[in-house]
Formats: structure tokens, sequence, C-alpha cells
């Protein structure tokens, strides 16, 4: 099919490539031909005629539909403004006339690489299609928060690199707080264009992990180890907790994985509900025996029962066998 200007050969891709082999492919032409980085005449006309064609071929309907229609499937006109018109910006800054604004040009080009990636305050200068001051931009980051601040709530500091130098914020945390769990600071993302607000700085919160608790939403897990005889006769063990400790009484024949649970001693978060502590049952086997004790083990042992004969797979494995 004929076109006004073909993408593909704009951003130097076949017609079946991928949209990571397109996004890599306008990455490097856009380094070569940014206006603050190349000084050719043609540099301003040709970085809008390559973000024309990215913005189509990275946008899967519109790609789809300027495979099937050319321009007309997307509504493309063909002037040196690329997605522009008469006296109109285009998103890439750039004018009908070739000419371009270096504050726009900057706000797409860190969209695309990153504040690194221009010589312009972060945000300063954002502007809309149609060349308006915007909102600054949100800036995403990852807080590791404490196990302990997770269950219990608390506080994390974390450290900004802001226009106006690095700064320390403290960082709220509810009770009982989960790995993924998004957090909104206000104006604390990049700074907006004239007379508008900067973006807000989102946190997304990672639990770390502690060397015996383990959580399962509000509810509190911990091993506790027995031996033989307590697991054949019963016992009663104290165990932590978050705060204090608990007696727990395991009755005879528990086995290795029973759950003892104890109401309402999880973690309880900022709408008050509140989860389990359960104490999880690991039978250890006994090292470091005398010789007597071996012998009374062992004589034991000839009267135990195989526990495997009652397993859920031992008539599977008894098929298999045969």
């Amino acid at each position: 099919m004929a076109r006004d200007k073909d993408y593909y050969a704009l951003l130097g891709v076949s017609t079946n490539a991928s949209a990571e082999e397109i996004r890599r492919a306008y990455r490097g032409l856009a380094r070569k031909f940014h206006p603050d980085v190349s000084k050719a005449p043609e540099a301003a006309t040709r970085f809008a005629e390559m973000q024309e064609a990215y913005d189509v071929l990275s946008d899967a309907e519109k790609r789809k539909a300027y495979d099937r229609f050319g321009h007309a499937g997307v509504g493309v006109g063909a002037g040196p403004g690329g997605f522009g018109h008469s006296g109109v910006w285009t998103t890439a800054g750039v004018g009908p006339d070739g000419s371009f604004d270096p504050a726009d040009v900057a706000s797409l080009f860190e969209g695309v690489f990153g504040p690194a990636a221009t010589g312009f305050r972060p945000g300063a200068g954002r502007r809309d299609p149609m060349g308006r001051p915007r909102r600054g931009a949100d800036i995403s980051e990852t807080l590791i928060v404490s196990f302990m601040t997770a269950a219990l709530g608390g506080s994390e500091k974390i450290r900004l690199d802001t226009a106006d130098g690095p700064q320390t914020i403290s960082v709220k945390i509810s009770p009982a707080i989960e790995s993924g769990t998004r957090l909104r600071i206000k104006h604390k993302g990049h700074p907006g264009g004239p007379g508008q607000p900067a973006g807000d700085l989102i946190l997304v919160v990672e639990v770390g992990g502690h060397p015996y608790f383990r959580r399962d939403g509000l509810d509190l897990l911990v091993d506790v180890p027995i031996t033989v005889a307590e697991a054949t006769f019963g016992t009663t063990v104290d165990v932590p907790l978050l705060k204090g400790t608990v007696q727990i009484k395991v009755p005879p024949a528990a086995g290795s994985g029973r759950k003892l649970r104890v109401k309402g001693r999880g973690l309880t978060d900022a709408k008050g509900r509140q989860g389990d502590f359960f104490a999880v049952v690991q039978i250890t086997a006994p090292e470091g025996l005398s010789e007597t004790g071996r012998r009374l083990l062992g004589e034991l042992a000839a009267e135990l029962k195989n526990p495997r004969e009652s397993a859920p797979w031992a008539d599977d494995l008894k098929r298999r066998r045969n």
C-alpha cells in the first residue's frame, strides 16, 4: 500500500518488527536527531517525523489501522509538523515550519529516556499537545519496609534528589501493610510547567523478611520444634509473639505441620481487623543419643506403625510397584 511516509522505513525496522524492536530503534534515532544534540538543519524535522512514526507504531490499535489504511487510518497529516495542524505545536514540540520549543522537546525526551537524558530540570516546561503547561510527572520508587514496622506500623525515611537538592522525608506506615501496597505522596514528583503543581511520588512497598516469623495476610506463623517424645505424649511450650509470649498446648500424637491457633493474636490492621497466631509443629529427629538411648529408640521403632501406609498416595504407590 502506498503511503505518504513509510513509518517503518523512518525507524529503520521491518513491517513485522516487535514492539521492543520499534522502541529500541526509536530510542537510538532519537538520541541521534534530538535537536538539543544534533546541529543538522533537518534535525528538528527528522525528530518530528520519528516521533510521528513512533506514536503510531508503538500503539497496537494505531499500528493495525496504519498497516491496513495508511495515514488515512490514523488521521495523520503529511506536513513537517507531524500530528500538528497549522499554527499548533506537536507532541514533539516541533511546529509546522520545522522550529521547535526546547522545553517541550525536553519534556518528551525526558518521558522516554528519563530526566538524565536532557539538561533541563526534570518536569520543567512540561506541556500538553496544545503547548499549555501541565502537571509534573509522577515518580515511582520502591520502599523497603522492615518486617516489624510493616506488622506493627511506624515510619520509614526515604531520601529524594529534588531540583532544590537532597531531601529526606518520613513516610507513615500503617500496621499490617503488605508488599505491593502503593503509597502516594502528594507533590513530591517532578515539577510541573509554569503555574502547575508537581507530580506525586508513588512508593511501592516491599516488606522485608524476619528470622522466624512469617505472614499470611493478617495471620502470623512461627515454627515450633518439638521432640519425638513430646509429639507422642503431648507437651506445653512457650513461644514468642510480636509482643510478649504465649503458652501453647501441644496435644498427644501431634504431627509435623500441624497448626495450633491462638485466636486474635496475629496482626491488627488500621481498620481494627485482627488475624490469628499459629504455632506450626515441627518434629525434630534426635541427635547425639547415647548407646542406651539408641537401643531404647530402636525398641520403640519396632512397635511403631509405618505412617506411610495411611498416606493419601499409598494406594497409588502400590499400583505403580505392581
